[in-house]
């Protein structure tokens, strides 16, 4: 799968592009559909073009790398008649919230770090080319010129773009703590302090370069700490945006339209064919097959008929139904849904980076250091500038660059390298605690399997049977029935002339064939599982499987050969988890998991001390991921589920999560390299400062020197 959008994505806003193509017609709603199930550009082209021709639709477009689509409509289309059209073309389609999604969107923060990179780059350039004038034997005027010139363009340019270390800076003092950006924040006004004194003094020598130049690469640091975030979306807000917007209710006898949140207890809610049941209740009226997989990652349909719960978040499969509701707003299984994910990413937030430890040691250290310089430099001397100048060498040439690079340069070429590899990293931290995982945990249907039964064997089944299930699976929507009919059908099966089928919610589809019933559905006995009977005769079991995700039984085996702890936690059935963990011989299997459970089994693994990577692709992952000490999800899972996780598979195969281990390992090699090397240089750098060797610009290019030493070294992580 391409995580770039499609060409024909990256055009005309929707509304530009409807007026161009339909001038005289006024522009409705903006609708925002999922679309789970599209991995192509053929699928992008077919949901535009299908779209394109309803009457209401203006136009839609689709984001490939968001699997969403966009439509604006004339104002009287809803996502029922848009899903439904979908569906018809194919294609399954989910309700998001548009506003909840706007919110959310665009980096105003990166482009403003980027910004901010530009012009400290863009200021150092210049009065580096004004310096080296005056290293070449300025002097004088001239040399006072060049001077003032360098301030002109130095003071706005620091104010500017040494900002968010002042900021950060100024937050921690005010509640007497100390970060990296104090001694940062010092070092850069003081550089510049004791220049324009200089400069106004008339002295030989100014620091503006050394001030810009400690600016720009500590925000070449913090900018490619930013990049590592950018990928990283809120899942409650993935969450809030695929709660049902809106719905119809029954209300006086007559069907309303109205917003999910007007929705109350006792209200009876339509919910279409295809549609998404917005609030949790039971069934009122009509029987239907519900979809409860991203829910309880349940990979069979469920037969619902009236009495039935049902929760907010399943999908309605063939019929449509009326609800009553019982629980609505806060109070429904996805709301509690998201407030278990935020409850569990709070618990994984306390996780300190490698980096923000060493700050804790490293900042009061430097002040320190300075300060005494300062002060042992006016007892000797009692020069009050001769001992400044010494100190803001010491801030300069300890400053922490390469420390502030050590871990972003590492995990940037980390990123890039496992981006190539088919993984997405969107958390600053995770190759850090990817690392350290020793207890690995997977879902099952959509992880390990990619969701799609499969049937072994029907050469047990006598021709005259295999005639009979064809006929019974061909009258029935039930996807088992589907898949067994287009087995059939391709070994070139002819159906038996059947009488008086009828489908039996919750049980199956039977008949008579000639004078002897045949039956279709779910085993009456203890072992469970889909099976064909004819008459009073044996069950015959159709053996069903789940296809397994390429690279799944290798992954397990690997990551088993380097012993770690591995696990499957499924909200499928006991049987079909402990059917699959066999299969890949795994030797702890758990069905029938709800997401509290799969929550309260990853915090027992802790509390033992371990370090949980969970891959999961579901909702009922989310909350499991969000405890767990780091996550993966594969991007054919739901939005909110990839919302959660640190890292993406972006591809079919589950191989690049062996690769993701190796690479964090070595990126973890990488960063305390880089503090190795930060250390051994403060060590030769800081005495020299400290005796007067180093004037603050030579500290300036000795500190540059370091951070691309760092950068370099970070590179190798690559290979």
């Amino acid at each position: 799968m391409s995580v770039m959008s499609c060409p024909g994505c990256a055009g005309a806003p929707l509304a530009e592009e409807a007026a161009r193509r339909s001038p005289t017609s006024s522009a409705g709603d903006t609708i925002s559909l999922s679309l789970p199930g599209i991995h192509c550009a053929a699928c992008v082209s077919g949901v535009e073009r299908g779209l394109a021709k309803l009457p209401d639709v203006l136009d839609a477009r689709v984001n490939l790398s968001l699997k969403r689509v966009t439509v604006l409509t004339r104002g009287d289309a809803d996502e029922d008649h848009l899903i439904g059209a979908l569906l018809a073309l194919g294609f399954e389609a989910l309700p998001l919230d548009s506003d909840t999604l706007r919110a959310g969107e665009g980096d105003p923060a990166g482009r403003a770090l980027l910004l901010r990179l530009a012009v400290a780059g863009f200021a150092m350039m210049n009065v580096m080319i004004l310096s080296v004038a005056v290293w070449a034997g300025a002097a004088d005027a001239t040399r006072q010129l060049f001077h003032w010139i360098s301030a002109v363009i130095a003071l706005p340019a620091v104010a500017y773009a040494a900002r968010p270390f002042f900021v950060s800076a100024l937050s921690v003092l005010r509640v007497g703590r100390v970060n990296m950006e104090v001694p940062i924040s010092l070092a850069i006004l003081l550089a510049s302090g004791l220049s324009l004194y200089e400069t106004m003094a008339g002295g030989e020598n100014a620091y503006f370069d050394a001030a810009l130049s400690l600016t720009f690469f500590l925000l070449i640091g913090r900018y490619l700490d930013h990049r590592t975030r950018a990928a990283a979306r809120s899942a409650a807000q993935e969450l809030a945006a695929l709660e049902v917007p809106s719905a119809t209710c029954i209300r006086e006898g007559q069907p309303v339209r109205v917003k999910a949140a007007e929705i109350v207890v006792g209200d009876l809610v339509q919910v279409p064919a295809g549609g998404r049941v917005p609030v949790d209740g039971v069934i009122d009226t009509g029987r239907s097959q519900m979809d409860r997989s991203l829910l309880t990652g349940e990979s069979l349909p469920v037969a619902a008929q009236v009495g039935a719960k049902v929760v907010s978040g399943e999908v309605n499969l063939s019929n449509p139904l009326i609800i009553r509701a019982t629980a609505v707003g806060q109070d429904t299984t996805l709301r509690r849904m998201a407030e278990m994910v935020a409850v569990a990413e709070s618990g994984r937030s306390h996780y300190t980076p490698l980096a923000d430890r060493a700050a804790q040691l490293y900042a009061p250290l430097v002040h320190g250091v300075a300060a005494l310089a300062f002060i042992g430099w006016f007892v000797a001397t009692g020069d009050v500038r001769y001992s400044l100048n010494i100190a803001i060498a010491t801030l300069i040439i300890t400053c922490p660059c390469a420390l502030g690079l050590a871990v972003p340069a590492v995990t940037t070429a980390a990123s890039g390298s496992l981006f190539r590899k088919g993984l997405l990293i969107k958390s600053a931290t995770a190759l850090e605690r990817l690392a350290e995982v020793d207890a690995v945990v997977f879902d099952k249907t959509g992880t390990l399997t990619d969701g799609t039964p499969i049937l072994d064997d029907l050469q047990s089944l006598s021709v005259e049977d295999r005639a009979a299930a064809l006929a019974l699976s061909q009258s029935s929507d039930h996807p088992v029935s589907r898949l067994l009919a287009s087995a059939l059908e391709g070994m070139q099966t002819t159906p038996s002339a059947l009488k008086e089928i009828h489908e039996i919610a919750g049980d199956g589809v039977e008949g008579l064939d000639g004078e002897v019933r045949v039956r279709l559905g779910k085993s009456r006995t203890a072992t469970g599982g889909t099976v064909f009977q004819r008459g009073k005769g044996p069950e015959q079991t159709l053996r069903i499987d789940e296809a397994l995700r390429p690279g799944a039984q290798e992954l397990v085996s690997k990551l088993q050969s380097q012993g770690l702890d591995v696990e499957l936690l499924s909200g499928d059935t006991e049987f079909a988890a402990t059917k699959l963990g066999a299969r890949l011989g795994l030797k702890d299997s758990r069905g029938a998991m709800l997401p509290a459970d799969k929550i309260a089994h990853l915090a027992a693994l802790q509390e033992r001390g371990k370090r949980v990577l969970m891959v999961g692709d579901g909702l009922n992952d989310m909350g499991a991921m969000a405890q767990a000490f780091v996550s993966i999800s594969p991007a054919s899972g739901v939005d909110a589920t990839r919302a959660s996780s640190d890292i993406v598979l972006l591809g079919r195969s589950l191989a690049p999560v062996m690769d993701a281990l190796k690479v964090s390992r070595s990126a973890r090699a990488r960063i305390r390299e880089n503090f190795g090397i930060a250390i051994c240089y403060n060590s030769v750098a800081v005495p020299l400062a400290v005796l007067g060797y180093a004037s603050p610009l030579m500290a300036a290019l000795a500190m540059s020197s370091s951070s691309i030493l760092v950068i370099l070294n970070a590179l190798r992580v690559r290979a």
